[in-house]
């Protein structure tokens, strides 16, 4: 349990302007996603608010959050068991965001008009300027606002929600693999590639590259599962 309760102290960021719940919420849901809480472990509130010094509250919070979000499980008298992620889910969500991504993709396209364009351009000349300076938390920023830009200009509310949901699972996965120079620069290549089927009207090349776009990343999140022994 120790080692668990380190794990997670590394990951609770109290600085940031966020209420307490919802830091030890993200604290415990990237410690558990990450596999440095093993699947099958008992979470006791008890000795977690003794030792990160907080009330049982924020606790409780987080672990109904990461129940409904089947990272972790509540088993009456036995308490909260960890679920974690595995690879079939890494696959599965990947799957689903290969479909949502494509189709947000090409309603953006339909929906959007010159400036918009230009501003989706102005966004990529952005990111790279920031990788060519190694800014790499600018450069992750970039990356988020750049799916964000198009689930917006997609006009598809619902779509947006499932997709960002999603997204959150795997997103820690995300920024370790951004971390490599040579993974920022294809994903930047690829946004490029994106935007130009969509300045083209190009369905089939939009569908190819998000597939390849996502598939690159699935690998390298496979990759590091394997590495961390997350089944």
């Amino acid at each position: 349990m120790a080692n668990t309760i380190d794990a997670v102290k590394k990951n609770l960021d109290l600085t940031e302007n966020k209420p307490l719940k919802f830091l030890v919420y993200e604290a415990l849901k990237k410690t558990i996603i990450l596999g440095d809480i093993p699947a099958g472990e008992r979470i006791n509130e008890k000795e977690f608010s003794e030792a990160l010094n907080i009330s049982r509250t924020p606790i409780r919070y987080a672990l109904q959050k990461l129940t409904e979000e089947q990272l972790v499980e509540y088993i009456p008298k036995i308490g909260n068991i960890v679920k974690g992620i595995s690879i079939k889910d890494a696959y599965e969500i990947f799957d689903i965001r290969k479909s949502l991504d494509t189709l947000a993709t090409i309603k953006a396209m339909e929906l959007m008009n010159e400036q918009d364009f230009a501003d989706l351009k102005a966004l990529l000349e952005k990111g790279d300027a920031l990788n060519q300076a190694d800014q790499v938390d600018d450069v992750l920023q970039n990356f988020s606002d750049f799916n964000d830009f198009i689930y917006e200009k997609s006009q598809m509310k619902r779509l947006r929600e499932i997709v960002v949901k999603l997204r959150d699972y795997l997103l820690y996965f995300r920024d370790i693999s951004i971390r490599s120079s040579d993974r920022r620069s294809l994903a930047l290549d690829e946004h490029w590639i994106i935007y130009r089927g969509m300045l083209n009207k190009d369905i089939h090349q939009i569908t190819l590259i998000t597939h390849e776009h996502l598939d690159h990343s699935l690998n390298f999140i496979l990759t590091e599962m394997e590495k961390r022994k997350i089944g």
